[in-house]
């Protein structure tokens, strides 16, 4: 019995380092994963940047949880084909993007809502990629445009002006 003992407390130990290093990996990772989303009233938000200097954080779209990287060097918030299509946006027109990796055909749709933190805007352009990751969505100028943003020490304050 003793003998069962010890080794459940191994596996008992094992299991908890395990879920230590696991949730250390995923606040090195993003961060930002357990931001506050607010429903009024917050006119800023501050992320911290990864390992890797980008500032990663959940919101929604219409409504819907996703996952945003901030991206200033994007004129519109970009997302997949698969999550457009599961958020049922109307496609408004077709045209091409320069990206990293090339010229690439996208459509252009518009988002009722998105939020991060407490920070709403409407009526934001969008564009969908086909070449995204359909867990990333790239939060770009056609949001960020309405915010004042300051970059200090691993944190970026978005903020109403």
């Amino acid at each position: 019995m003793a003998q069962f003992s010890a080794h459940m407390t191994w596996i008992l130990l094992l299991v908890m380092l395990t879920y230590g290093f696991n949730s250390y990996l995923e606040r090195r990772e993003n961060p930002n994963a357990e931001l506050v989303t607010f429903t009024g009233g917050s006119t800023s938000v501050v992320l911290r940047s990864d390992r890797r200097g980008q500032y990663r954080a959940p919101g929604t779209i219409n409504g819907s949880p996703v996952n945003f990287i901030v991206d200033t060097g994007a004129t519109y918030v970009s997302l997949s084909k698969g999550l457009a299509n599961r958020l049922a946006l109307p496609i408004e027109g077709q045209g091409f993007a320069t990206t990293a990796n090339g010229r690439v055909q996208v459509e252009l749709t518009r988002l009722t809502s998105v939020q991060l933190g407490g920070l709403t805007m409407t009526d934001v352009d969008a564009m969908v990629m086909p070449v995204l990751d359909e867990g990333v969505v790239l939060l770009g100028m056609s949001f960020l445009k309405h915010l004042e943003l300051n970059q200090r020490e691993g944190e970026l304050r978005l903020s109403l002006p």
